[in-house]
């Protein structure tokens, strides 16, 4: 049975992104997968690494807790909107804070290579845009894709990423919502 880890990136709760997290949700259920959620804006937590890799914070509890959800889930789905080309401030600083050596990978002592520990698990980004999707891959060459797929989930084990990128929603019409709503559903119902 797929145990699915669900992490919506969105401040707003009314956003559409909150609404294709449920659409994933209710598929991924009707399929008799586990699943469980992290709301990225409902955590307490301090979201700059202040000092870097030199010296390590204390979790916070939310943190801690986050932490054993994506040890537990074997399929993780990011949901969140693209923003200057990159993840929302939030997103982004719980990735920092959470995504640590020692947990997420582990670096080789005198080596410039590195453990990865989270291998095994797979993923999908679903990620909004106020651009079509062509004009973000084509002409801005999907930076938060690439930094997400290769420089973080890669980095930390996860090999097979794959990405769903819905746009433009500024303008959009309720009919082309509720076209990614079922699409997003039907995403959850395969565990894909």
């Amino acid at each position: 049975m797929e145990r699915i880890l669900i992490i919506n990136g969105h401040p707003d709760p009314e956003s559409f992104n909150f609404g294709l997290s449920e659409a994933y949700k209710k598929g991924a259920l009707a399929s008799k997968a586990e699943v469980k959620e992290i709301n990225i804006r409902d955590l307490d937590f301090n979201p700059n690494l202040e000092f870097g890799y030199r010296k390590r914070m204390e979790l916070e509890p939310d943190l801690l807790e986050a932490q054993e959800k994506l040890k537990w889930a074997t399929h993780l789905v990011w949901v969140y909107p693209v923003w200057w080309s990159a993840l929302p401030a939030m997103t982004k600083g719980f990735i920092d804070r959470i995504l640590l050596p020692g947990f997420a990978f582990k670096k080789k002592h005198n080596s410039l290579w590195w453990e990865r520990r989270l291998k095994g698990k797979t993923a999908r980004i679903i990620c909004t845009l106020d651009q079509p999707p062509w004009y973000y891959r084509w002409i801005n060459r999907s930076p938060s894709h690439y930094a997400m797929k290769k420089g973080t989930l890669n980095f930390i084990g996860i090999k097979k990423v794959r990405i769903t990128t819905i746009g433009p929603i500024r303008l959009s019409t309720e009919s082309f919502r509720t076209k990614w709503l079922k699409k997003v559903e039907r995403l959850g119902a395969l565990n894909k």
